[in-house]
């Protein structure tokens, strides 16, 4: 009889009363008795069923058999040598110093996004049940300080930083290569090397965590002038592009993107991972798992001024099909794992945003560029 063992990614907790058995890594969720949870309890280490007929000579072995398949079914319980058995021990070794809080990140992985009329009508449903909250604090009676004005914005800098805009519509063209190379190295290249007790380690133009830059990215080229359409990885110690798959990304995009229609009219995707492992060598403690999350944000901020800066038309999106997209990158979403996805194209006539609408768009092919360290 094939022996079974408890999954080590469960959680137990309460809700609406019920009590309620979850696999945050295969995102199955159960209502339970504390009878079913007594099973668990048992096999904490593998074992046969005939184990569970001794220690529960009050029931049936019928019905116990019955209650380890179903138990079996709702990956809850594991079988020897299957799949699931190994996926589910891989986790556990690799987020072992992260977990059980870790297990935001598996718990999350899989939404269903509302789209159209659906959308709309949540929306409504929203407003209708309680007030937005405020969107700024103050202290009524506080005392106050006003601030001075500062200098009218002017400068390169500025003119990028108040043209930023999230864009949804782009013209026919295709991004030139020159720009997004630029991008990719500006974002996530190697400027230089940073000596620290743990060897050289990057330096980049977003800060990250101990400098332990866990973040990976993906191209996926739709409109790049001079570049096959296809999947690509950026290889930022070199500087080149790696081609993982070749052919027309379009439909795939707009499925990465969770159904968003503006993703496969892009010029390009860019799908940003994270390798776990870098970061939690150095952090031995869940709260590391926030500095993965942070890198993130630091890195699509750096994109969309970079992107600005060239004068294409930035987006980014939280709203991803997870598991789609790391089948495709050929990841076991464990070891690393996608977590953001932004985007470029070329600007709609009119459309290129800031409060002035005085986009600064420098001529790509004219600077030297620098190389990586």
């Amino acid at each position: 009889m094939m022996r079974l063992r408890r999954a080590r990614s469960l959680l137990i907790h309460w809700k609406g009363g019920k009590l309620i058995v979850e696999n945050y890594r295969t995102r199955i969720s159960v209502s339970a008795t504390p009878v079913a949870v007594g099973v668990l309890d048992l096999f904490d280490r593998w074992r046969s069923p005939r184990y569970t007929f001794r220690r529960m000579q009050e029931y049936s072995r019928a019905s116990v058999r019955t209650a380890l398949a179903r138990l079996a079914k709702q990956t809850l319980l594991v079988r020897e040598g299957s799949r699931e058995a190994r996926e589910d021990a891989r986790l556990e070794k690799v987020w072992s110093n992260w977990l059980p809080y870790g297990s935001f990140h598996f718990g999350t992985k899989v939404v269903k996004f509302a789209r159209g009329r659906s959308h709309d009508e949540l929306i409504q449903r929203y407003l209708a049940e309680s007030p937005q909250p405020a969107f700024l604090k103050s202290y009524r009676h506080a005392s106050k300080r006003v601030l001075p004005n500062g200098p009218p914005a002017d400068g390169e800098f500025l003119r990028v930083l108040l043209s930023r805009k999230t864009h949804r519509e782009f013209s026919a063209a295709g991004a030139p290569l020159s720009a997004i190379s630029r991008l990719l190295f500006y974002t996530w290249g190697v400027m230089g090397h940073l000596s620290t007790p743990f060897g050289r380690l990057f330096h980049k133009t977003s800060p990250s965590g101990g400098a332990r830059h866990p973040g990976e990215v993906y191209l996926v080229a739709l409109k790049v002038e001079g570049l096959i359409p296809g999947l690509y990885h950026y290889n930022a110690r070199s500087h080149i592009l790696e081609l993982l798959r070749k052919g027309q990304m379009r439909d795939l995009a707009f499925q990465y993107c969770a159904g968003q229609a503006h993703a496969k009219h892009a010029a390009a995707l860019f799908l940003m991972t994270a390798v776990f492992r870098r970061e939690m060598w150095k952090y031995r403690f869940a709260r590391a798992y926030r500095l993965v999350l942070l890198d993130a944000g630091h890195l699509c901020q750096t994109f969309c001024l970079t992107a600005t800066w060239l004068g294409l038309a930035p987006f980014c999106t939280a709203a991803l099909n997870d598991i789609l997209i790391e089948q495709d990158l050929g990841l076991d979403g464990i070891t690393e794992s996608v977590l953001y996805v932004a985007g470029v194209g070329m600007p709609l006539a009119g459309k290129t945003g800031g409060l002035s609408g005085d986009l600064h768009s420098p001529d790509i092919g004219s600077r030297t560029e620098a190389r990586p360290a």
